[in-house]
């Protein structure tokens, strides 16, 4: 049993550059950095930030895609090991063949802990990248037991339900979520999705969304720290911008899936009237 009670965990809101990986390489260095002067043990960050997102076409996205000893995987586990840190990041992967894939790293003081490949692909990623077949991973650390996805996943219940039930306490999720219209009083649906995933699996969530703008696109520049019943610890942001949100959390909170006296969200799921919807 994790004997840690609380953990600092940060998202950092950065502007990654499209096509500029020695740009983004300082970027993330720089905002790890300064996630960890400011006591964060977890970093985590957007969706492709090593790369840009809005890639003209597969050419440009092989260009800028990196293997996983690549040069901004290497920088971030020296980060990790200096540091003393946990970090989540997005990177264009270059599987074999010249496959492609929307990826996310988890790096520790140990080394690089797993590698997650987007399975749920937004739009014209599927142009580009080859979807993961894998579950999201959940890697033991010195924090407790972290999980990691990406993004549009996020919208998929019974994805977020995998690493929940394989004991995750805290999910990382970089997004880039780009920017659309919503009633004026209204949070991002983004954000209400996270929290209602937090919720009903007694999860800590952190999500980190990037801002600024990129070929035409804009970015809700909503990352958020949530707790296990579902309400923000940080964020969202009221106003965009390059950013650190930081929270402490006690992950040991999310062990505890009991909401009633009488009532477990875990124990309490009747799969057989589920129509095979979870194995």
């Amino acid at each position: 049993m994790n004997s840690v009670k609380n953990t600092v965990v940060a998202c950092c809101q950065v502007a990654p550059k499209i096509g500029d990986l020695a740009y983004n390489r300082t970027l993330t260095e720089r905002a790890i950095r300064s996630a960890a002067l400011q006591g964060a043990q977890v970093v985590v960050l957007p969706e492709l930030v090593q790369s840009g997102y809005l890639f003209a076409d597969r050419d440009e996205a092989l260009s800028l895609s990196e293997t996983t000893d690549g040069p901004t995987l290497r920088l971030w586990t020296a980060l990790a090991k200096e540091l003393n840190v946990v970090v989540v990041g997005g990177f264009c992967e270059r599987l074999q063949g010249d496959a492609l894939a929307n990826s996310a790293a988890m790096i520790d003081p140990q080394g690089l802990r797993a590698v997650y490949r987007k399975a749920h692909l937004w739009d014209a990623e599927s142009e580009i990248f080859r979807p993961g077949n894998e579950a999201p991973p959940v890697v033991e650390t010195v924090h407790g037991r972290i999980g990691m996805l990406i993004c549009y996943d996020l919208e998929f219940p019974e994805w977020v339900r995998l690493p929940a039930l394989a004991g995750a306490e805290l999910l990382c999720a970089p997004v880039n979520w780009p920017d659309g219209p919503r009633p004026p009083t209204e949070r991002p649906a983004e954000v209400v999705r996270v929290q209602a995933n937090a919720s009903v699996n007694r999860m800590f969530i952190a999500a980190c969304d990037r801002h600024g703008h990129e070929r035409g696109v804009g970015w809700v520049q909503g990352s958020v720290i949530v707790d296990a019943d579902g309400y923000p610890l940080a964020g969202p942001a009221e106003q965009g911008g390059e950013q650190i949100l930081l929270a402490t959390l006690n992950l040991a909170e999310a062990r505890n899936k009991r909401i009633s006296a009488r009532n477990d969200l875990h124990r309490d799921r009747r799969l057989g009237l589920y129509g095979g919807g979870e194995e």
